[in-house]
């Protein structure tokens, strides 16, 4: 039996909030707006649980050129736009966060203020106020281990006794990293169980 956590760090997309569809379909239209047409399943494999920066670096990187400098600006405002009217809280997580018996906080890569929009679209802002955490805190986003160390780190617990609930290979390539223990919720459209496994984490649905 593992040791009870003395800190669970939850991942928000995908875990929390159900963004995942509305932010792949939003970043798939605005890609092949500026010339580049990737299927969905293609979207979500390349970008899914990557920070912003990432994200474009990628596309330009497919694009074989710079992206168009409103880009990013474009970007924003068509999914804040879709978060506000779509996001909904993953199934049953309203009820585990109402009745949470351990310290715990949400990292993400997500920025800031998008983060909150989705959590307060979702009716989840007032379970996680004073405990969020995104990649905009530290030097490098996930999968490198940063982010989740400076959480447990602000919240006062050992990597050792903190565990991370992900739903991403990314995420959990950086909770391995940060020496934590790795919950994959395969519950998501987008999640891939074997693959998520293979990163080493314990997957469940």
């Amino acid at each position: 039996m593992p040791p009870i956590p003395g800190l669970v760090i939850f991942d928000c997309d995908g875990v929390l909030v159900d963004t995942e569809p509305v932010s792949n379909r939003v970043l798939q239209q605005r890609l092949e707006a500026i010339g580049l047409a990737m299927p969905l399943d293609a979207v979500i494999r390349t970008f899914v649980g990557r920070s912003k920066r990432d994200c474009m670096a990628i596309a330009a990187q497919l694009l074989g050129r710079p992206l168009p400098p409103a880009f990013g600006d474009e970007w924003d405002r068509a999914f804040d736009a879709a978060l506000e009217e779509e996001t909904r809280p993953v199934e049953g997580i309203v009820d585990v966060l109402r009745d949470f018996p351990l310290p715990y906080c949400v990292a993400s890569n997500g920025e800031p203020a998008r983060m909150r929009l989705a959590l307060r679209a979702a009716g989840l802002l007032p379970f996680v106020e004073g405990r969020l955490f995104t990649a905009s805190e530290v030097a490098r986003p996930k999968p490198a281990p940063d982010l989740f160390l400076h959480a447990a780190r602000t919240m006062g617990a050992a990597a050792a006794e903190s565990v991370v609930v992900e739903d991403t290979t990314t995420g959990v390539r950086a909770a391995v990293a940060a020496g934590m223990r790795a919950y994959a919720f395969a519950g998501a459209a987008h999640a891939e169980p074997g693959a998520l496994e293979a990163e080493g984490a314990i997957v469940f649905s």
